[in-house]
């Protein structure tokens, strides 16, 4: 058996609620289990990170993100090792690199790193589509 995790809770609470308001339960199911990657991105990353390809935060701008090697943005700032690290930015580098930053690239200036599965998944879906 499982712990339970946070996507978990929350999905239980909203099937509570539905049964005692009369909502269906398997729309607060799918309610709960739809994690916004777009909701995920402006809580998680828009600090440091932007969509359009023209302006760059603290980070890079992530327009386009999916097929770029890592470091590659003229205007943006890198640190040395991930401008060095030959990385091309696919599904499975930013799953490996969004659950751990410094222990993907030693070096690297990104310390914010996600976790949950699920967030991370959401995350990278939405960047795919941008």
């Amino acid at each position: 058996m499982r712990n339970i995790g946070t996507h978990d809770l929350a999905a239980l609470l909203l099937i509570a609620a539905s049964v005692s308001t009369g909502f269906s339960t398997l729309a607060a199911v799918a309610e709960a289990q739809d994690v916004s990657g777009e909701r995920l991105f402006q809580q998680r990353c828009s600090a440091c990170h932007t969509l359009q390809s023209h302006q760059n935060g603290f980070g890079p701008h992530l327009a386009g993100v999916i097929g770029r090697t890592a470091g590659s943005i003229e205007t943006a700032r890198y640190s040395d090792a991930l401008r060095n690290s030959g990385i091309v930015w696919d599904r499975g580098a930013l799953e490996a690199f969004l659950a751990a930053p410094s222990e993907v690239v030693p070096g690297t200036r990104m310390t914010v790193s996600i976790p949950d599965p699920a967030q991370r998944a959401a995350i990278i879906s939405y960047l795919e589509n941008q």
